[in-house]
């Protein structure tokens, strides 16, 4: 006997009000696959939903997943500002909010477009016409009420650089003016850092920051960052001069080269020394990897950066220039190196630097193309080292002797990997 076909599985909310908004329709509309699916109920109660089987999350505003798909919907609902900063506000969702009023709180009018259960579009601020002219352009003046918003218009001017994407000179200056009353000085670390990761995943995420800086958020925002232009370099190595486009340049190389998270922090943070750099030695900038540090320690603490990004960023910020001359450094110093980049116990971090090098490197004026075979070299001697035999070397070896053999051995095995140059090319030990 076959068994019986399983009835229909009715969808709760298909009695309800409900339109597709915000990402998912800006998205299709655009050709891309919409990376989220946001609803908003109109005219239903959060009894309403939960009868029907949704779970709620929003602990600040109704939202809920839907018992099937899981995908997010929102009660309909208006914001009021109550104090300074993006926590600020009281939510007020109510069977009588209309679906115009609440797509009116969102930032963008791209964001602010819904589609009707029949298909119809409705697009109460000119979305439409936003996206087709390429211009990230605010909904209401409700925008200047939530300084998040800076970063998220930031961040999607980040995203959408490729397709020509501007903001909105009213919309800038609306910006400027939130940052001129003190609004970005009311955001917390976790979200700051939250909305700059974000951007850092972007094809472009140097648009983040350059957005930020024409609004004068990024002065306070990341200030050892915005510092960085208008500090000239040597025109030898950095035919773009400025400080703060070279940075921007490794920053959009970093993201071309590699998706994480940790090479891109890193590649941000490479150069944060030469803001300090003492006037009378401009262009040159000697010293300015240990200030990079000491400035990347004080960011990190300050936007409470995970330890994972610290750490490449740490070591990037403190040895690229080394990796840079590998080529004339010791055999001696290029263990050091090593060493001090814990290469033999964190072989994937260490390539994650040289990766952050390397955009470093191509970060420059006419550079991009060009090939690092640095990484390559650093990544053999590397290999050749951590290939010398631990444990025989232990077992004839005395005790205290063993760390000077085991040294010996591995600069011995970075000499013989590099046979193949020059040796009049390279220092002795």
């Amino acid at each position: 006997m076959s068994a019986l076909p399983h009835p229909p599985v009715a969808d709760p909310a298909a009695d309800l009000q409900v339109y597709l908004v915000g990402g998912a329709v800006r998205d299709r509309l655009l050709d891309r696959v919409p990376g989220e699916w946001d609803y908003v109920v109109v005219g239903a109660t959060t009894d309403d939903l939960l009868r029907r089987g949704f779970k709620q999350v929003g602990r600040d505003f109704p939202v809920f997943l839907h018992p099937l798909t899981k995908s997010e919907y929102a009660l309909a609902r208006t914001e009021r500002k109550t104090a300074p900063g993006y926590r600020g506000f009281v939510v007020h969702a109510d069977p009588a909010v209309t679906l115009e009023e609440d797509l009116r709180r969102r930032d963008l009018t791209i964001n602010a477009l819904a589609v009707a259960p029949d298909g119809r579009l409705i697009d109460p601020f000119g979305g439409l016409a936003d996206l087709e002219t390429r211009v990230l352009r605010h909904c209401s003046p409700a925008f200047s009420e939530d300084p998040v918003r800076i970063l998220r218009v930031a961040r999607f001017a980040a995203r959408f650089a490729h397709l020509g994407f501007q903001v909105a000179p009213e919309t800038m200056e609306l910006m400027r003016g939130m940052v001129a009353a003190g609004e970005v000085d009311a955001l917390v670390p976790e979200r700051v850092w939250q909305e700059l990761a974000k951007a850092l995943g972007e094809e472009r995420p140097a648009r983040f920051f350059e957005v930020l800086r024409d609004c004068g958020a990024l002065a306070r925002l990341l200030p050892e960052l915005d510092r960085l232009w208008g500090v000239p370099q040597t025109a030898k190595w950095h035919p773009e001069i400025d400080t703060g486009v070279h940075v921007m340049l490794v920053v959009d190389m970093a993201a071309r080269l590699s998706p994480d998270l940790e090479v891109r922090f890193a590649a941000l943070c490479h150069d944060l020394g030469k803001g300090n750099t003492p006037a009378d030695i401009l262009p040159r900038h000697h010293g300015h990897e240990e200030r990079s540090v000491e400035l990347l320690e004080a960011v990190c603490d300050r936007l409470r950066v995970p330890n994972h990004c610290r750490a490449l960023a740490r070591i990037t910020a403190r040895d690229h220039g080394l990796v840079h001359t590998v080529d004339q450094l010791r055999h001696a110093t290029v263990l050091d190196l090593l060493e001090r980049t814990d290469a033999f116990r964190r072989p994937a971090r260490f390539r994650q630097m040289l990766i952050a090098c390397e955009a470093d490197y191509r970060g420059r004026g006419g550079c991009a193309e060009r090939h690092y075979p640095q990484a390559e070299t650093l990544s053999r001697l590397r290999d050749a080292a951590a290939a010398v035999d631990l444990q025989a070397i232990a077992a004839a070896t005395e005790p205290q002797l063993i760390p000077q053999q085991v040294r010996q051995a591995r600069i011995a095995a970075i000499r013989q990997a590099r046979s193949g140059q020059d040796q009049a090319t390279l220092p002795d030990d």
